[in-house]
């Protein structure tokens, strides 16, 4: 191999290093698929749901989020959106309390976000990644849309 190629090889490896550790530094610690566990969740009033799964996934045009899961009285559930953390409301589907979805980044581990319907504000919600990256918390205050408030901490397990 001749210096030249050498160099090119070196300057490679260097500039890859360095894409991959801009690439780590800005990755999302969602990014995966969630599962709650009700046991440790509370739901206030209730009732709690019999399961939910969330899965995040990275996409081209943001982080895709699709829900699945049995409600409490043994429906099915399911929703799912699209969104980035600009703070600027994307469409979420599958919930009757709330149909846009407004979320900011707090720091890496941190995410705050609104819930609307029909334009109109109806939740506040945190979600939060534990510092070894296998919970996730989600605290929601809010009106459903039939008026009832609620305070719900939702904790899922990564799997």
């Amino acid at each position: 191999m001749n210096r030249l190629s050498m160099m090119m090889v070196a300057l490679v490896i260097a500039l890859g290093s360095g894409f991959a550790a801009h690439a780590a530094t800005m990755s999302d610690p969602a990014i995966g698929t969630w599962v709650l566990n009700v046991e440790k969740s509370k739901f206030t009033p209730g009732p709690e749901p019999k399961s939910q799964t969330r899965t995040y996934t990275q996409t081209a045009d943001g982080v895709t989020l699709t829900i699945s899961g049995v409600a409490a009285d043994g429906s099915t559930m399911s929703g799912t959106s699209t969104f980035k953390y600009d703070g600027k409301d994307y469409p979420i589907s599958g919930s009757p309390d709330y149909d846009t979805l407004t979320l900011k980044r707090v720091n890496g581990s941190t995410v705050s976000s609104v819930q609307k319907l029909n334009g109109k504000i109806v939740a506040r919600t945190t979600r939060t990644i534990s510092g070894h990256g296998k919970v996730l918390t989600l605290t929601s205050k809010g009106t459903s849309s039939k008026g009832a408030a609620y305070h719900n901490v939702y904790v899922f397990d990564k799997q």
